[in-house]
């Protein structure tokens, strides 16, 4: 039965919120692996109705976004409020905390008991990513740690989307980036709060931000006109001035009516996604339908149109539930 106790979603969540470490992990790990527990994490975490700042990092393979994580996790620890980092990896199944060695810089914070860090990979969860990210967020929050911050791998479209988990969201560049900028400011653009200029004591730091800057004046963005900081997050220059920013958008979402707006277009997007992934299963069922075959065969003898062949599986799917 205490076995049986330490599974129970509902317990572990209770667990969470008095400080066990160990009991998140599991929450996560639940969520990771998709399936009934999974959901029963997720609607608990939802009807607590518990939210927390959270801060996107993301930017291209090797400019030093762990190293700049990392320091910001120290600058968050000096107001002592607590912080859970989720290491996000579409491309590489979870491996138990093995990732974690690609991010050795952030293992300075692993005997921190006001810091939980994880790293997620897609694995079983029926929605990935851009999924499980969200609701990794609320577990975290649930659980009480005053902060969330998610770091991805990249600036592809899996990273755009967990990155739209966040209430603000830094794009992380390095000097002689600007090729890559001009190539990605569309998707850069659309969910950059803040950019930073990362190892900006190499040469190519001076174009990359003038790059930045005529992206940025030529778009069309909202009021906010994301800020441009030099760091470097090796030895921390620049760090408490990014801090500075972070807080400083902060407090313009909440000062514009932005914060609950933003969260409430996440919220949104979420639901199509879930209504997206509700819709496929049901895709699913109509290909396993005993029709399916014929009527396959009738299309491919050009009897009907996919079309009519559509509608017939899904009148015959209504017909039986009828």
């Amino acid at each position: 039965m205490e076995q049986q106790a330490r599974r129970d979603p509902a317990s572990l969540l209770e667990a969470a919120r008095a400080g066990d470490r160990l009991a998140l992990a599991r929450l996560v790990s639940l969520l990771e692996r998709g399936g009934p527990d999974g959901r029963r994490v997720a609607a608990l975490a939802y009807r607590t109705g518990t939210d927390a700042p959270t801060l996107g990092v993301t930017g291209a393979p090797g400019a030093g976004k762990s190293t700049l994580v990392s320091r910001l996790v120290s600058e968050i620890r000096r107001s002592d409020e607590t912080v859970g980092v989720l290491a996000v990896d579409p491309t590489s199944p979870f491996s138990g905390g093995a990732i974690l060695g690609d991010r050795v810089r952030m293992q300075d914070h692993a005997l921190d008991p006001g810091v939980f860090i994880r790293s997620m990979a897609t694995r079983g969860h029926l929605g990935g990513l851009s999924l499980a990210v969200p609701e990794a967020v609320r577990v975290l929050a649930a659980a009480g740690l005053d902060r969330i911050v998610i770091e991805t791998v990249g600036v592809g479209q899996v990273e755009v989307e967990v990155a739209s988990a966040a209430d603000t969201t830094v794009v992380v560049v390095t000097p002689g980036w600007g090729d890559a900028v001009q190539a990605n400011k569309a998707g850069l653009l659309e969910v950059a709060d803040v950019f930073v200029i990362n190892k900006s004591d190499r040469d190519g730091a001076r174009q990359t931000r003038l790059d930045l800057e005529q992206m940025l004046d030529l778009s069309t963005a909202g009021d906010w006109r994301p800020p441009i900081v030099d760091t470097i997050a090796s030895d921390g220059t620049g760090v408490e001035d990014l801090w500075s920013e972070i807080r400083r958008h902060e407090g313009f979402l909440s000062g514009a009516g932005e914060l609950s707006a933003r969260r409430s277009r996440r919220l949104e997007r979420e639901l199509h996604r879930v209504l997206g992934l509700r819709i496929e299963v049901e895709v699913q069922r109509l290909v396993a339908d005993e029709n399916y075959a014929a009527v396959v065969a009738s299309a491919i003898a050009g009897d009907i149109d996919p079309y009519e062949a559509a509608e017939r599986l899904v009148s015959a799917v209504r017909r039986r539930r009828g």
